[in-house]
């Protein structure tokens, strides 16, 4: 099984930052977590607002709670708000079920961690995240779940 490394989490937040500067979006947030949802790495371009940090651990934190991606999220919370309402509420308000959340997977599959984007739009920042996964990741085995079907 493939270890989420520090090394490799400051590597990720580095890229995503990167990318979304190459993109022109606005100024981005980024948090990768491991497994078990601590915070490895985190990192916030010059500009970014306030809330960016949380805003970005939440969309990370919500896949691993969860097991599937932020797009797969963003759906389920469409369909059954009351459902998220109360499981934002057990999670301590930890949980943002909208895109710009992704689950980070070994080459078997399993779930090493999350990474979480916020900033620009939701779709732009899961950009952000899967170009950065592809970059970094892709050579160790990692792969992004971002629950697309």
């Amino acid at each position: 099984m493939t270890v989420l490394t520090c090394a490799v989490a400051l590597k990720l937040v580095e890229a995503i930052l990167a990318e979304g500067k190459a993109r022109g979006f606005a100024p981005l947030t980024a948090a990768v977590l491991d497994a078990g949802g601590h915070v490895v790495a985190l990192a916030r371009d010059d500009g970014s607002s306030l809330l960016r940090p949380q805003i970005a651990t939440g969309k990370a934190w919500g896949v691993l709670g969860m097991g599937f991606g932020g797009r797969e999220l963003a759906q389920r919370a469409a369909k059954m708000p009351a459902f998220f309402t109360a499981a934002i509420e057990l999670a301590d308000g930890k949980m943002v079920p909208v895109p710009g959340g992704v689950l980070i997977r070994d080459a078997e599959g399993r779930i090493v961690g999350s990474v979480g984007v916020s900033g620009d739009t939701s779709d732009n920042d899961e950009i952000c995240a899967v170009a950065a996964l592809q970059a970094v990741g892709g050579p160790l085995g990692l792969k992004a779940d971002t629950g697309a079907a």
